[in-house]
């Protein structure tokens, strides 16, 4: 089976990836007030490309957004809980196009929730899931360069900074450049 078989298995309607004490579910309607509270905030703002204010309008528009790119295959939004209960934060695949063989990770741990190891472990099944459900050949990070927090997760997830040049990304209110940080198979 190739990964042009499998987006709409990998990008079902319904997806729950278990393991490590975290439980990474569907977002739903009733999670928008949760969204809209953990993602405005200061960090959030400062290192992902979601913009503050993020209002209940705003988490409503991104769900629906997120939901068009899981049915396209390019994307897969998932809550991260310890339960399967209240968000704490999120993790995200994504990928150009729905046969490409690498995928992209991101994620926003709320700011009540962290120093928790939840990133970390968000980010190990989300690499997981990519592998062996995607059948990708490499997991990869794009980190702004002063972004210690979000580099320490990635070590710690087994990624490993590569001599990429920087890639440069919109922001809305600008341009950044990440640092590309890539995981292979094995490397925990």
């Amino acid at each position: 089976m190739t990964t042009s078989d499998l987006p709409h298995a990998a990008f079902a309607p319904s997806v729950s990836v278990s393991g490590l004490g975290l439980r990474l579910r569907d977002w739903t309607d009733e999670d928008l007030p949760a969204m809209a509270a953990l993602f405005d905030e200061p960090q959030v703002d400062r290192w992902t490309p979601l913009r503050s204010p993020f209002t209940l309008e705003t988490a409503r528009a991104y769900l629906a957004r997120a939901r068009e790119g899981r049915a396209a295959g390019l994307r897969l939004q998932l809550a991260v809980t310890e339960d399967g209960g209240a968000p704490l934060g999120e993790v995200l695949l994504f990928r150009a196009s729905p046969d490409e063989r690498d995928a992209e990770l991101g994620y926003a741990i709320g700011a009540a929730h962290r120093r928790r190891g939840l990133a970390t472990r968000a980010v190990r099944l989300m690499t997981g899931y990519a592998y062996d459900t995607l059948a990708t050949d490499r997991v990869l990070l794009r980190i702004a360069p002063d972004n210690e927090a979000s580099a320490a997760v990635a070590r710690s997830a087994g990624f490993r900074l590569t001599d990429d040049e920087p890639v440069v990304r919109d922001r809305g209110d600008g341009t950044v450049s990440l640092l590309t940080w890539r995981h292979d198979r094995g490397s925990e």
